[in-house]
């Protein structure tokens, strides 16, 4: 089994029905199991080209038999059965699925980049990892150093 970290996120209708669908449909994936779940999280969009609504964010840990590139077409499957359209790049979501890690895992090609090439710039995903990994450090991926550098004021907890 293989561990990985996926970010969650919706900025459209009830988000967190949506994020909750989601866990839901990321639970029934085959050879895959949630470890760990994150608080949820309202952020303000981020590097965003229009007037967008805030986002709520999770992140999950999940053991898999899956390798990296099966995983990311289960997300993007479920994403496509939540209704998730791609009008441009960054444009308001009812869901994202993101593959942050897998393990120590390096990647890049076309479909998949590993670790995600931004996940350091954003903390409304760093904040959701520090639920779900103890000392803030997955595998060789330590973001103790890169919190401090980020404005976490706008990375508000719900529950």
């Amino acid at each position: 089994m293989n561990e990985a970290i996926l970010g969650i996120g919706s900025n459209i209708g009830d988000r967190e029905k949506n994020l909750n669908m989601a866990i839901e449909s990321i639970s029934l994936i085959p050879n895959t199991k949630i470890l760990r779940i994150s608080k949820f999280y309202e952020t303000v969009p981020f590097n965003v080209p229009d007037k967008q609504e805030n986002y709520f964010n999770c992140c999950i840990r999940l053991s898999t038999r899956l390798k990296p590139h099966t995983l990311l077409g289960a997300c993007l499957g479920i994403e496509a059965a939540m209704g998730r359209v791609r009008k441009y790049r960054f444009c308001s979501r009812v869901i994202d699925i993101d593959l942050l890690l897998y393990g120590n895992y390096k990647c890049s090609d076309e479909d998949l980049i590993l670790p995600h090439p931004r996940m350091h710039e954003r903390a409304f995903v760093l904040v959701p990892m520090m639920d779900i990994c103890e000392n803030m450090k997955f595998y060789d991926f330590n973001f103790s150093s890169i919190l401090t550098k980020l404005d976490l004021s706008e990375v508000i907890p719900l529950n």
